[in-house]
């Protein structure tokens, strides 16, 4: 079954249901069109809120990495919304109608309507057939009529039977025309029923089929776009599943502990102040000093809050381990950029010899500025290096003296200064990595011999089964 066959007569019909697919692929279109900008919209949001709630280069962010992943792997789920818009816009909104189908649309109509031009002037050649032979049978019988008149004359009679005659010859010129234009629009009939119009109606329906298949296929796309990226979009929140589970409470309280402890001790008690008597008993451990204010009475008090110290240059406002780690930070950082400017100012002396040799290559004068800004520099970064040692090496020769009992038996001391014995036996609760100086890595359970306990900057020193002896933060390890 075809449309040139079986609806070889229903032009109207065709026509209206050919519009009526290409009206449903430009609402498919449209809605598609809409479909990615309410996506492009999303991900612009998405992008706008990551970067709204990202703390970049901040304290905070260090303390919410699993936020920031979580931040990060939303900015990428963004993305994958925005190449979902973008491949339906490439894959979907470029389906366009065959021109052709227009043009059959057009033919068709044009031969329909040459056939009823044809068919008119058919009607009008028999008309006009029927009108003359009438006047034609009009006149024979009035020449007829004229012969049988005894009263009429032969020159009467002769005039009726030549326009009689003349009569009967043009009806039938006209009956040859009507016939002659008869068989001419039987054969345009027969072509146009026949072969004209199955043809433009089968072409019609393979356009129409064609449109429908391209059609059916963009419904798929519509699916197949955001399939393509659901592994990707999957992967995202399963990062963002994955920060959640990995965040372990213990280890987060830990290094809060870390950070802010102070190892300072608490707080003794006030001494009382006999303000009766007028003068304190000699055996007062207060009259061994000039007399002070009076102390604080709760350190936490709002009225009496202590004032925190502001950051001095050489890190003396820490406890000794965390300065020691902060100059030891220090020292890594100046040394790299002393280095870096080394090796500059080594390239241009080659640069400068290379343009001695050869002037040709540039003036050698001109690398003077830069030589010299770069020597200053090293000079710069020397002394500073030289700076931040000299405080390194005092933190280390103070951290000795920093128990005073120990300095009371320093000469024996010294007699069995190769032979340290264990203090005690830790059993390590979490795996902590050491990546900085005089700190050693060790895993979760791994049994430790405690060399030297907490002075109250948060490190003791441990020495491993293998050998091994570094700091480790002690409140990973509770000595049994």
């Amino acid at each position: 079954m075809d449309w040139g066959t079986d609806l070889w007569d229903q032009y109207d019909v065709i026509d209206k249901h050919t519009q009526s697919g290409l009206d449903l692929v430009e609402r498919y279109i449209k809605f598609v069109k809409e479909r990615t900008e309410i996506e492009q919209s999303y991900a612009k949001q998405l992008r706008s809120l990551s970067k709204k709630y990202a703390k970049r280069g901040s304290r905070e962010e260090q303390d919410c990495s699993s936020f920031q992943e979580i931040l990060n792997e939303l900015n990428d789920y963004a993305g994958q919304r925005e190449l979902i818009a973008e491949n339906m816009m490439t894959s979907i909104c470029v389906f366009h109608p065959d021109t052709f189908l227009f043009q059959h649309l057009s033919d068709a109509k044009k031969a329909q309507q040459n056939l009823e031009s044809s068919f008119k002037h058919l009607e009008s050649v028999s008309r006009r057939f029927l009108s003359e032979w009438a006047e034609a049978d009009k006149a024979t019988q009035q020449a007829e009529k004229i012969e049988n008149d005894v009263n009429a004359t032969k020159l009467d009679v002769e005039k009726a039977r030549q326009h009689s005659h003349a009569r009967v010859h043009t009806a039938e010129e006209c009956r040859n025309s009507y016939a002659a234009e008869l068989q001419k629009y039987n054969k345009e009939q027969n072509y146009f029923y026949y072969t004209e119009t199955p043809q433009l109606f089968n072409k019609l329906q393979d356009m129409e089929e064609r449109r429908i298949r391209q059609l059916a296929a963009g419904y798929c796309q519509f699916s197949d776009v955001e399939k393509k990226v659901l592994p990707i979009i999957c992967k995202c929140l399963d990062g963002i599943s994955a920060a959640g589970t990995k965040i372990n409470e213990k280890q987060d309280s830990m290094l809060f502990i870390e950070q802010h402890k102070s190892g300072f001790q608490r707080p003794g008690d006030v001494d009382f102040e006999d303000y009766s008597q007028g003068i304190k008993p000699a055996t007062s451990d207060s009259s061994l000093h000039p007399p002070k204010a009076r102390t604080k009475l709760w350190p936490f008090s709002k009225k009496n809050k202590v004032s925190q110290p502001t950051a001095a240059e050489d890190f003396s406002h820490l406890p000794p381990e965390q300065r020691k780690k902060r100059l030891q930070g220090k020292i890594e950082e100046i040394s790299k950029e002393l280095q870096k400017s080394q090796d500059e100012s080594e390239a241009l002396e080659k640069m400068k010899g290379v343009y001695e040799q050869d002037s040709q290559l540039g003036d050698p004068a001109s690398l003077e500025p830069q030589i010299t800004e770069t020597a200053q520099n090293i000079g710069r970064l020397k002394g500073e290096l030289a700076k931040y040692e000299v405080h390194h090496q005092y933190i280390h020769i103070s951290s000795g003296a920093a128990n005073p009992t120990q300095n009371i038996y320093t000469d024996f001391d010294d007699d069995f200064e190769d032979v340290e014995t264990p203090i005690g036996q830790c059993t390590a609760l979490y795996t902590f990595e050491g990546n900085s100086e005089g700190t050693i890595s060790i895993t979760e359970g791994e049994l430790l011999s405690v060399m030297e306990e907490d002075k109250g900057d948060g490190w003791m020193r441990v020495l491993k089964a293998g050998g091994e002896e570094g700091y480790i933060p002690s409140s990973y390890n509770p000595i049994i």
